[in-house]
């Protein structure tokens, strides 16, 4: 089971569930993959909403990595995502989300029911 409190997912990637985080080993690995000083400027990257195929497979592959799996870059190209690119996108957007905060529908405020219904 996934913590998010420490930045967890869970995703479905080859037909099996994995849990994915970005710890600071793996941030560390992404902002040198993408040329970024500083967690801020990796932020700001993601921030923009534009990452190639290979972008995310970088950050799916650093989220596979920093939850203890030993898998390549080039293994994770090859897997495949309910969904194909979307659902390759709404994975690494649920993981940029956990690791850097924002509100995702299922952490978004409910409205409260009307008073005296």
């Amino acid at each position: 089971m996934v913590n998010r409190h420490r930045g967890e997912i869970s995703a479905v990637l080859d037909g099996a569930p994995r849990t994915l985080v970005l710890t600071l080993g793996a941030l560390a690995e992404l902002e040198a993959a993408f040329a970024a000083d500083d967690l801020v400027a990796l932020a700001e990257r993601f921030g923009r909403g534009r990452l190639a195929a290979a972008d995310m497979a970088r950050v799916i592959g650093a989220g596979l990595r920093g939850a203890g799996a030993a898998i390549s870059d080039d293994e994770v190209k090859a897997m495949r995502a309910e969904g194909g690119a979307a659902g390759f996108a709404r994975i690494v957007s649920a993981l940029i989300t956990a690791t850097f905060g924002g509100e995702t529908r299922e952490d978004a405020p409910r409205p409260s029911p009307p008073q005296g219904a």
